[in-house]
């Protein structure tokens, strides 16, 4: 039997890839989940060649559109990372994943509830990061959570039997 493979946002198993270098390392993924799985670790800011530390990043509604910019700078990352995530989910759908945990609240990354800020500053949570956004529109089987909402019994429980469940009608197939 295959190992269940689980991709993941690098930044929850302790790697230091987030903005400030630092990272989200999650307990219960790496130390009780982690046995049972292999992880496929993604971190669309370094994969895109944002390096780390970096400035930190923003969703920015623009019109009808939503861009990712520098918070400080400004610098438009939105088309760089709209074509990288495309070609990584792509890569992403020939790995044999049974699941993805997201980092929540990532302009990349969240699933769901991202910050959207106006043009004048004020933010909403109504966005969704522009990976998670490509991840799910190209993989809508494939069962994907954020790591905040795993800290709810009933909906990591969810999760896990939806991962395994994936699992073995893979297996199946």
């Amino acid at each position: 039997m295959s190992p269940v493979r689980i991709a993941i946002s690098s930044c929850l198993l302790g790697r230091k890839v987030r903005f400030d270098g630092g990272h989200k390392r999650d307990s219960f993924l790496v130390d009780t989940f982690g046995p049972h799985v292999r992880w496929v670790p993604v971190c669309p800011e370094i994969e895109v060649g944002m390096g780390t530390p970096r400035e930190a990043i923003r969703l920015v509604r623009d019109g009808s559109s939503v861009r990712l910019v520098g918070v400080k700078s400004a610098t438009d990352h939105t088309e760089a990372m709209r074509d990288w995530s495309a070609r990584r989910v792509e890569a992403l759908a020939g790995e044999d994943l049974d699941g993805y945990i997201l980092k929540k609240d990532s302009p990349s990354c969240g699933m769901e509830r991202v910050k959207v800020y106006d043009p004048h500053g004020a933010p909403a949570r109504t966005g969704r990061g522009l990976f998670a956004e490509a991840l799910v529109a190209r993989l809508p089987l494939l069962p994907v959570e954020e790591e905040g909402r795993l800290s709810d019994p009933r909906l990591r429980d969810n999760f896990v039997e939806r991962v395994f469940a994936h699992h073995r009608l893979q297996e199946l197939f």
